[in-house]
């Protein structure tokens, strides 16, 4: 009829009104939201307001769901089937019908394969001096390879997305239950879903096995938390709880359009009894997410409400882009320099060409007359027809063949890294995986680190240390009840036993953390799968709740003798240490919250005592302490904190029947509230939470990762920022910061978080944190390596950074109304940049992207790394230069969806401080190489010209031109750039620092390619001139007979293929018999290849032009004498330079190299052997910072703004020269020796005692 579905909806929608109560909108102070309007149908078309993550597109309109597909009674509201997207996820990027036309699309956007096209179709179309094979192969090869590697990646997601997409899955449908598979879900379905199981959509629960209708759910794949979190079911669907019994239901939910908030839900449900709509309100605590695992409930009942790429899961992922690194981008705009060249060149030629042709006797001599057609053709046509000869002629100077070794390169290179025995990890049975071998080199060049907390620095494993109770300390199953027990003789521990008088506030300790939690029992024998605890056949019960840290305490007390038992008709049991079983009536739960920072409980004890039981953070408990030991219970939180433990205090209040009746009454009226319900329960729970008895404090350890603080430790060292954003509570992740060492004992903490902002306006809050840390570093933004460098001295004040996601959102808002309040973007990140570690926490995946995003796009442009586990890591990961997926225990979709998969966290320092060294020394190396070697190799092209009347005569002969970068010189430069390793691997990981030689892209920066380039040019000019003059009027071989074109070409081509090969000889630092066998193996070639290409008469050639030159240019003297002469003229220069750089001013790279080498002097070596020794130099002390102190006048060369004060500078070469002395620590005596393996020494002067072998400090 002309107006589709959709319009139609709309029309209808504006016109139908129904009455239902409104939806309650219900706040939450962790909500990383911001509200907008929309219309709902309801009477009035009443204004409503929902909450919108910002950066998203705003979700004005609402979806209506029928559960089970069922129409609506008659005359309860228009029945409009809407049309949503099924339940496939696509995490592909191709197609079988666009991978050829769109990868092609994608690789012809690189401006060299573009390029390469363009004279591969010049070749083809007209008359050029070289074959379009030249042009064409190298090309053709390089797209081949890449298409092949990026259509088996995406394959592999293609595979990973049918497993998914293909898994069973069971639906209610007519009273039934039936099987299908998960990709063809529908909005609507009514899905069972058993324990263990994955929701496989989006659901709203509706019913449970459970009899309140509750059920426990795992989020670890979604947000990190491997806790049990609650959700309920409708109170009028909870009964239902057999498949007759659901499908019966007869409802539509009415709730908002799909949002990437994960924390966010709003609807409600119409309930029909009686054809009459019951309307109830729907929250995120009724939304299962994709994702998500059942756990501890039989089964649930549930309706799909998103599906396929609607669901937040899928929302949250951040779309695959490819990614490009640093170095490639220099490689292309070198490309567009040496473009720019090629034109010149080619333009100088045309317009000499036709200046040298304006003598009619040069334009057409007697021995190339042209023809009547060729007179005929216009000068424009002919002088543009000689323009794209030049260009063909020169064309060798852009290096086709340097992509496809860097391709070669890369793919070969990734291998190293899935080979690396270290990075092995024998319990999970899995080495590191290179899924994108794009950005090895990148590895090498990162700036920012994101790193998520849960499962990435941490093991999510939570262990109960101690608890202190009035001053004595407790140490589960070390002390108890005061005593020592049996094997805890060795601990560190505080031994002041109580007496006893003491008996009544110990137990009255632990009864209060065995009532005041939200743990669950789980009376089974396995958990998670897992089988646990069982013994001689009976099964034990098992703890899980929301928080660890909770079943981390109650297990404690169950250690210390009080065990809690079970929590039933609304009764706590608790077991003591006579096998009693005491009994609690709990009366009300004041829930925990991050503002408050604390939690309580009203219980009744069997005496009919009434006791108020609170638990929080110290910050929080001791303000509202009236008696207790406060000063012991503080002393033990600070040293606990200190230690990096999680504490949390406990404290007690006695109530009165009077004063019971009065909190009863208080909170029922916060409860039944609709307006400012958070508000109003918080104002009570200020006013209930008082005048509290203090009985002491917890202390529990969240486990990190082996190796986690060590590794975070080596990263600052190198010089990187690292930012831990997680979707966790700001006190947990706080905890592990320290404990992980991002934040120190002497780190100022600086808090951005809604408590802050609501106490005060977040302009000023900015303000004021800008202020403080720009007046301790002086305006000035300080570098993170002198952060390092100074924090042995302690004498600057450091600073963190903690921000919480809904502060982070208001940040990050586009604008802002207020017109005073500035640019909030550029505030933040001037704060970031003065602060050595940053905690963002309670971040949803999609702001983790937002975050990392936000940093890339600084003015700065630094090298961001994020990696994480699971998947609410995956939209981080793909923003990210380089992701880094961790093989946890969080499924393995960060790990598909990374670039580089290690199996830990301690990993993390190897790959990038000696991988990505390596890798990057070795590419930039070969990059700059192939143009200085191309350089060299089409100069003397251009040069020649000027001699042969620019006729476009090629110098070198076609096999030369074609065979010069596939075969004589490619070869060497690639093993070069996979094996080479200026410094020792395990030098690169003592001394971090050494990171900071290779960043900021040092090694390709302008002038390093000016100088290249410039080299390339005087070799050129050196072999070709050298050459023309050494022969000019003189070149006769034995026999008197004179050298013609090609052997003067061939000749040039023999310097220049000898000097390019030694050139790159000089530089390698790692010889192997593989390199020597490479490299001479390829001059070796290339004389072979000469001496049969011009030796023999093949048949298959029309004509020979290099026949018997190579042997006639071998057979002279002085040709011999030349090919010396001129390689050493070329050598020459750069041997100096870098002799005279290394002397004068060696960067620490250099410095270390020298102290491999045995050369040069360090007299202060030997003075901090003893303070290395006695431990006075931590094991990451830079090996630089133990060298030659700078004298006057002398200074260290670096890269930019990297170089600092504690790089060493290197003496004049006319001091004296002695070995060094290197400081080994032996199993039993401790001597100096001078280490001759290591250090190259010439004379070993050693005196060992006795004992094992040694284990060097350095």
């Amino acid at each position: 009829m002309g107006m589709d579905l959709r319009a139609l909806r709309t029309l209808i929608n504006r016109y139908i009104t129904m009455s239902s109560a409104n939806i309650n909108v219900q706040g939450d102070s962790n909500l990383v939201c911001q509200p907008i309007h929309y219309y709902r149908k309801q009477e009035g078309a009443q204004r409503g307001t929902l909450m919108q993550c910002v950066g998203e597109e705003n979700w004005v309109d609402s979806r209506t769901v029928y559960i089970g597909h069922k129409e609506p009674p008659p005359g309860a509201e228009a029945f409009i089937q809407q049309r949503f997207p099924d339940n496939r996820i696509v995490s592909s990027k191709y197609t079988f019908w666009n991978f050829i036309p769109k990868n092609m699309f994608e690789q012809f956007r690189r401006v060299a394969n573009f390029y390469f096209l363009i004279i591969f179709l010049v070749q083809l179309i007209i008359d050029t001096p070289t074959s379009p094979v030249t042009s064409g192969l190298p090309l053709f090869f390089v797209i081949t390879v890449t298409a092949i590697k990026q259509g088996y990646e995406d394959w592999l997601r293609h595979k990973a997305d049918n497993a998914v997409n293909q898994c069973p899955v069971h639906v209610v449908q007519r009273g039934k239950m039936i099987r299908k598979q998960s990709h063809k879900l529908r909005v609507g379905d009514i899905v069972y879903v058993k324990e263990d199981e994955s929701f496989p959509c989006d659901l709203i629960l509706l019913s449970s096995s459970r009899d309140d209708g509750t059920c426990y759910v795992t989020t670890a794949s979604l947000d990190g938390e491997s806790s049990h979190k609650t959700y309920n079911a409708l109170q009028d669907t909870k009964a239902y709880n057999v498949e007759n019994e659901v499908d019966s239901i007869h409802a539509t939910i009415e709730c908002e359009q799909p949002q990437p908030d994960l924390y966010k839900f709003v609807g409600r449900i119409n309930i029909y009894m009686n054809n009459e709509p019951v309307a109830r309100p729907l929250g995120s605590e009724n939304l299962l997410l994709r994702g998500a695992t059942l756990k501890n409930t039989e089964y649930i009942y549930a309706v799909a409400i998103y599906t396929g790429m609607e669901t937040k899961m899928a929302l949250n992922y951040q779309s695959k882009s490819q990614k490009r690194s640093a170095v490639e981008k220099s490689m292309n705009a070198y490309l567009v320099v040496y473009l720019c060249i090629l034109i010149s060149k080619a333009f100088i030629n045309t317009v000499l060409k036709y200046a040298w042709q304006a003598d009619p006797i040069r334009d057409e001599p007697w021995y190339d007359q042209r023809t009547e057609a060729e007179r005929q053709r216009h000068i424009v046509i002919r002088a543009f027809t000689d323009f794209l000869a030049f260009m063909v002629l020169f064309n060798y100077i852009i290096p086709v063949s340097m992509y496809v070794t860097v391709e070669m390169q890369k793919f070969l290179g990734s291998y190293f890294i899935m080979w690396d025995d270290e990075m092995f990890d024998h319990e999970l049975g899995e080495g590191a995986v290179v899924n994108t071998s794009d950005l090895n080199e990148e590895l090498g060049q990162v700036e920012y680190v994101f790193t998520d907390k849960t499962g990435t620095l941490t093991e999510n494993n939570m262990e109960f240390i101690e608890c202190c109770v009035d001053g004595h300390v407790y140490v589960a199953q070390a002390i108890c009840n005061g005593q020592v027990m049996p094997g805890a003789d060795s601990m560190d521990m505080i031994d002041t036993s109580p007496g006893p008088e003491a008996r009544e506030r110990e137990e009255l300790f632990f009864r209060a953390l065995c009532l005041c939690h939200t743990v669950q029992v789980k009376e089974e024998d396995t958990v998670d799968g897992i089988k646990q605890g069982i013994h001689h056949g009976k099964s034990t019960s098992f703890y899980i709740s929301s928080s660890p840290d909770e079943v981390a305490l109650v297990e404690g007390m169950k250690r210390l003798g009080f065990t809690y038992l079970r929590l039933k008709d609304s009764h706590v049991e608790i077991l003591n240490r006579e096998e009693k079983i005491e009994r609690f009536e709990l009366l009300e739960v004041l829930t925990f919250d991050s503002v408050r920072r604390r939690m309580s409980v009203i219980v009744r004890a069997s005496t009919g005592e009434l006791y108020l039981f609170c638990k929080g953070a110290d910050s929080s408990i001791f303000p509202r302490v009236i008696s207790g030991k406060v000063d012991q219970v503080r002393a033990r939180v600070e040293h606990n904190a200190v230690e990096g433990l999680r504490t949390l205090c406990v404290a007690y209040r006695p109530l009165s029947p009077v004063q019971f009746q009065e909190v009863c009454l208080l909170l029922s009226g916060a409860k039944l509230a609709l307006q400012d319900r958070d508000k109003r329960l918080a104002e009570a729970y200020d006013i209930i939470e008082k005048d509290l008895i203090l009985l002491g404090a917890t202390a529990v350890e969240d486990r990190l990762q082996e190796k986690a603080a060590d590794t975070i430790e080596s990263l600052h060292k190198a010089g990187m920022k690292v930012w831990v954003l997680t979707g966790d509570k700001m006190e947990t992740a706080s905890a592990t910061c320290y404990a992980s060492k991002l934040f120190h004992r002497n780190t100022q903490i600086l808090e951005l978080t809604t408590k802050r902002t609501e106490e005060q306006s977040l302009h000023d809050v900015l303000f004021d944190l800008s202020r403080t840390v720009l007046r301790q570093h002086g305006g000035m933004t300080r570098d993170v390596s002198r952060a390092c460098d100074c924090s042995l001295s302690g004498d600057y004040m450091d600073f963190g950074l903690i921000i919480d996601g809904a502060t982070l959102s208001t940040v990050m808002k586009p604008g802002q109304e207020d017109s005073n309040s500035g640019n909030y973007k550029e505030i933040f990140l001037e704060i970031c940049r003065n602060c050595s570690a940053v905690l963002c926490c309670r971040m949803a995946p999609l702001q983790k992207a937002q975050v990392v995003k936000l940093i890339k796009a600084s003015k700065e442009h630094p090298i961001t790394l994020a990696v994480g586990d699971g998947a609410n890591d995956v939209s981080m990961i793909l923003e990210a230069h380089v992701g880094i997926g961790i093989m946890g225990k969080e499924g393995r979709q960060a790990v598909r969806n990374s670039d580089y998969a290690i199996p830990k966290f301690k990993h993390l320092k190897k790959i990038l401080l000696v991988h990505g060294h390596y890798y990057y020394i070795r590419i930039s190396e070969l990059v700059q190489y192939f143009f200085y070697k191309n350089v060299c190799f089409i100069f003397p092209q251009f040069l020649y010209q000027f001699f042969c009347g620019f006729s476009q005569q090629p110098l070198y002969d076609t096999a030369y031109l074609t065979l010069y970068n596939i075969s004589f010189t490619s070869l060497p430069i690639l093993l070069y750039s996979l094996i080479e390793q200026h410094i020792n691997i395990d030098i690169l990981k003592k001394d971090p620092s050494l990171y900071r030689d290779i960043a900021k892209n040092s090694l390709l920066q302008w002038p390093t390619f000016v100088y290249w380039t410039a080299l390339g040019v005087y070799d050129a000019i050196v072999m070709f001139f050298g050459a023309y003059f050494l022969f000019d009027n003189t070149t006769f071989t034995s026999n008197g007979q004179m050298f013609g074109n090609w052997t003067f070409g061939t000749l040039v081509f023999t310097v220049l293929v000898f000097t390019v090969t030694f050139k790159l000889a000089l530089d390698t630092h790692y010889w192997t018999w593989i390199n020597h066998f490479v490299i001479w193996g390829s001059l070796i070639f290339f004389v072979v290849f000469s001496l049969l290409w011009g030796g023999i008469i093949w048949p298959f050639l029309n004509y020979q032009r290099m026949y018997y030159v190579f042997m006639q240019m071998l057979s002279s003297g002085p040709a011999w004498l030349s090919i010396v002469l001129l390689m050493t003229a070329s050598l020459l220069p750069d041997v100096l330079k870098k002799v005279i750089w290394r002397t004068l001013w060696p960067t620490t790279t250099e410095c270390i190299q020298q102290m491999h080498a045995g050369l040069g002097y360090v007299p202060a070596f030997e003075d901090n052997a003893d303070k290395l020794y006695k431990g006075q130099l931590s094991e990451f002390t830079p090996l630089s910072s133990i060298l030659a102190t700078p004298q006057a006048g002398s200074r260290c060369r670096g890269s930019g703004n990297n170089r600092h004060t504690h790089n060493p500078t290197w003496s004049t070469r006319s001091e004296p020269f002695i070995k060094k002395a290197m400081l080994t620590y032996w199993q039993r005596p401790q001597d100096y020796c001078t280490f001759a393996p290591l250090l190259g020494f010439t004379d070993v002067n050693c005196t060992t005692g006795q004992g094992a072998g040694p284990d060097p400090l350095v």
